[in-house]
């Protein structure tokens, strides 16, 4: 949720960066409210403390018919007044949920995801001596994926991963702990990237799997309408991704300086909808509605969180790197960071077998934007204030595999394991 303040103090701005994410909130709506809730706030507070004086006059003397009197329409006059301010707080708090982040100054403005700008291209394209095959071509005859059975006990969307690139999912997620535990690895990123952080390590966690309406509308991450998965009978809803259960675990809660900053690595299987994706990317792993993912969380001070947020991308880009793909680094615009993001970046892996780029990690920074209405704190000796928050993509599981499965392929069928995931394979280099 933004800060009112801001919206009182600059209309306009506000009216222009909503516009710039083509988020249709109404802020002249959302001003007369506040103006409305701060007159009934200053009125039930008066007529509260009018009551308090004639409770105290009644308890020093004689009960006075007239003081009686003027007790019983306090009271109903200030029931009034408490009605009419939960109605208004009610409805200025669904306006202002509406509002979005505002957008950091080097995030390019566009209408479309078109308008994101490849920044760099790092890598080379592999060269085959044949036609490489898409992943889906290649998983299927050697029997490691299943989606025909699979769809007939589940639906389309799901698959079952057999074998080898099983295996192979499990090294990738061993990797990746070892590299964010690892705070050598994590001090040379952060030298290499001139960031003026802390080294510290990230924590393993294996969130729930659902949360509760409130917390999840909180996070601003809850999208009833084309991605979430609701359970019926139940207050609770399926987490979209990783770190939907990680942004929400301080919820009401004042976090001492010295914990910050918070680095989690969570891995969980996630759940989406995927409403409105009819057609896309029906084939294979890339697009499913039950997938795997590690995802990066981090709480930290409002002076960090930048460089938190440009820490995980390039830690995101190391991950690729060691694995040898072909990537694309994507600024996103204003209209494809989402809501609740001030910035956000793309990377974009090579797949050689469809011949095209396809996005594999995002990188999302919100500052205090999702902490306002967790309520999410940190305690200085200055006072307290909101932390910022930020998450990013280490893995989502399904789609580096196919990527490393249509870069690392072979003629007859085999695939070659990245040399950095070796020692987790037992020593295999094919799968």
């Amino acid at each position: 949720m933004i800060d009112i303040q801001l919206v009182r103090d600059d209309p306009a701005r506000i009216k222009q960066k909503a516009s710039e994410k083509r988020v249709d909130v109404d802020i002249d709506r959302l001003l007369a409210l506040d103006t409305e809730h701060r007159d009934l706030l200053q009125q039930v507070e008066s007529l509260r403390a009018r009551r308090n004086e004639i409770s105290a006059q009644m308890k020093n003397g004689q009960p006075n018919p007239k003081l009686i009197e003027q007790g019983k329409q306090l009271k109903v006059e200030l029931a009034d007044r408490e009605e009419l301010l939960d109605k208004t707080a009610e409805e200025l708090s669904s306006i202002l949920r509406q509002v979005p982040n505002i957008a950091l100054d080097h995030v390019p403005v566009g209408e479309t995801e078109d308008d994101n700008v490849v920044t760099k291209t790092v890598g080379e394209k592999p060269q085959f001596s044949f036609q490489p095959k898409p992943h889906w071509e290649i998983l299927a005859t050697r029997d490691m994926m299943d989606k025909e059975r699979a769809a007939k006990i589940s639906g389309s969307r799901f698959t079952y991963l057999k074998g080898g690139i099983v295996q192979l999912q499990f090294a990738l997620v061993q990797f990746v702990m070892d590299v964010l535990g690892d705070e050598e690895t994590l001090k040379k990123i952060i030298e290499k990237n001139g960031l003026n952080i802390s080294s510290k390590p990230f924590t393993p966690v294996l969130p729930p799997a659902m949360l509760r309406t409130e917390p999840y509308v909180a996070s601003a991450r809850l999208n009833a309408a084309e991605v979430t998965y609701k359970l019926d009978g139940d207050d609770l809803w399926l987490n979209a991704s990783a770190e939907h259960t990680l942004c929400t675990m301080y919820w009401n809660e004042i976090l001492s300086a010295e914990q910050l900053p918070i680095r989690y690595i969570g891995y969980l299987t996630s759940f989406r909808r995927e409403a409105g994706t009819y057609g896309k990317d029906t084939e294979g792993i890339i697009r499913l509605h039950q997938f795997d993912k590690l995802e990066m969380e981090v709480f930290s001070t409002a002076e960090t969180g930048l460089d938190e947020h440009k820490f995980l991308y390039a830690i995101q880009e190391y991950l690729v790197q060691q694995l040898g793909i072909h990537y694309q680094f994507i600024e996103k615009c204003t209209v494809d960071i989402g809501k609740p993001n001030a910035a956000g970046i793309d990377i974009n892996c090579w797949y050689p077998g469809q011949d095209r780029f396809i996005e594999t990690h995002t990188a999302d920074y919100m500052t205090d934007f999702q902490a306002r209405d967790l309520n999410t704190r940190t305690k200085t000796a200055d006072g307290t204030s909101l932390v910022h928050t930020n998450d990013a993509t280490a893995f989502a599981m399904s789609r580096i595999l196919a990527a490393i499965t249509e870069n690392y392929q072979n003629e007859d069928g085999t695939i070659n394991i990245p040399d950095v995931l070796q020692k987790y394979m037992g020593g295999k280099t094919q799968i």
